[in-house]
């Protein structure tokens, strides 16, 4: 076997040249490049198309890019957590393309697999795909999504061999398996190099034809950012938010393959033990989520989507997010619990984007929104400024169209019953008065 080229971060990065269109692996900073990244920092390299999820915790890996004036346009799926790259979009000095997270991994993986491009449901009806090619499919709407190809791959592993087989840990393989399929140039950079011989090849995520050149470079806590420990914040029994969950959970049985969105439906995940059979799926590669861990973080614990540490139940599995967004689309996860913003009659979610704001954080929403089998909506029943949610059409900008089954708010949980917005039950001590006050859509009363 011939032995991979093993370079210095600075030699490495020396490959990258200005108008280079970079794929940047990593979910959150798990899994990040970021000793690669930190390195094209200290370049004169401008003009980059960055490929990624997101550029990162600001002032860390690509964040540092972004910083400095390096990256002319990002593509990726969530930006939002990153202020300067909001900051960014909104004077223009970077240009901005989302692809919802699913759509995002599977482009690549197309690229990668020599194919050009692929019809899919998510993003159907919504400003994503304006300007897209479009077919019904088996009476679905699908939206054509071109293969997404980089110049050069920038992607973390925890263990390679001299021929450059690599080996990833736990949540880390992410974006990171479909990226080193998908650029003419290909850099790892991982944690420890072992010689030809030391790596089970059944073990052995991506092959060595793949990688170029290796970089050895250890992760430390400060490389995790905000996922270098857990954050212990308790939830409140019987507040508000937790009576939701409570009811969300109510909906699911043993069996059940579940994703939980952020915000309230993360709160469901407090409530499931052991006793009721169910099976936890985070899109950034994981089936059998636990609880979070007692202490630790990312450096000795899988991260869910959310970004926190947690820990892995017997039986549990990890994969990259390409094969788990098939799992959505294909039909494998039973029910997603998301938050809303806006629910219509027709069944229509809006729960990604305001108008005013930077469109920056689709996410895996609209994967999810239209790939599970049951839609489950926990939000509050009127905005803080007290308008409804519940609308006769959504007025934001779409999720998916006609994806929702159940609506559980602060007020009272509806489902949509042979296609019609039916109110099912009041919650603790609220009136029909109450619920009708703060709800513009037309909806029928099972309760009468």
């Amino acid at each position: 076997m011939n032995k991979k080229p093993q370079l210095s971060l600075e030699t490495a990065v020396s490959h990258i040249k200005n108008g280079d269109t970079i794929l940047v692996g990593g979910f959150g900073m798990t899994g990040n490049p970021v000793h690669l990244l930190h390195a094209l920092a200290e370049t004169a390299v401008r003009d980059l198309t960055y490929v990624a999820n997101n550029v990162g915790e600001p002032g860390l890996g690509g964040g540092r890019l972004l910083r400095n004036g390096q990256i002319k346009k990002a593509i990726g799926s969530f930006f939002t957590s990153n202020r300067e790259a909001v900051a960014a979009a909104q004077s223009g000095a970077m240009e901005v393309e989302l692809i919802p997270q699913g759509s995002l991994a599977e482009a690549m993986r197309a690229a990668g697999a020599g194919i050009g491009g692929f019809y899919t449901p998510t993003a159907a009806g919504t400003v994503l795909a304006e300007g897209k090619e479009t077919k019904m499919i088996n009476g679905v709407l699908h939206v054509f999504q071109p293969a997404l190809r980089g110049n050069v791959a920038l992607i973390r592993a925890w263990r390679a061999d001299e021929a450059g087989n690599l080996v990833y840990r736990m949540t880390e393989q992410n974006f990171n398996k479909a990226m080193a399929t998908a650029a003419d140039l290909v850099i790892a950079e991982v944690e420890e190099i072992v010689p030809l011989g030391a790596l089970d090849p059944n073990e052995i995520h991506t092959p060595g034809c793949y990688v170029d050149f290796l970089v050895q470079a250890h992760t430390t806590l400060d490389d995790l950012g905000s996922s270098a420990s857990i954050d212990g914040g308790a939830k409140k029994a019987g507040d508000v938010r937790m009576v939701m969950a409570e009811r969300a959970l109510q909906e699911l049985k043993p069996g059940d393959v579940v994703n939980l969105g952020v915000g309230i439906p993360t709160l469901v995940a407090d409530l499931i033990t052991p006793e009721h059979g169910i099976i936890l799926h985070t899109e950034n590669g994981m089936l059998g989520v636990g609880p979070a861990p007692e202490a630790g973080g990312a450096m000795e614990y899988p991260v869910n989507a959310g970004k926190i540490p947690v820990t892995a139940l017997p039986g549990s599995s990890y994969f990259d997010s390409a094969d788990s967004f098939a799992m959505i689309r294909g039909g494998h996860v039973d029910v997603a619990i998301m938050g809303g913003l806006q629910v219509d009659e027709a069944g229509n979610l809006a729960n990604w984007a305001v108008p005013g704001k930077p469109l920056l954080g689709v996410g895996g929403a609209m994967d999810l929104a239209s790939g599970a089998k049951k839609l489950i909506i926990t939000m509050t029943h009127a905005s803080r400024e007290g308008e409804a949610k519940i609308v006769p059409e959504c007025t934001l900008p779409l999720t998916a169209l006609g994806a929702v089954d159940m609506i559980i708010t602060d007020l009272a949980v509806f489902a949509f019953v042979d296609g019609q917005l039916t109110l099912l039950e009041l919650m603790p001590g609220v009136t029909l008065a109450e619920v009708e006050g703060k709800t513009t859509a037309v909806f029928s009363n099972a309760l009468a």
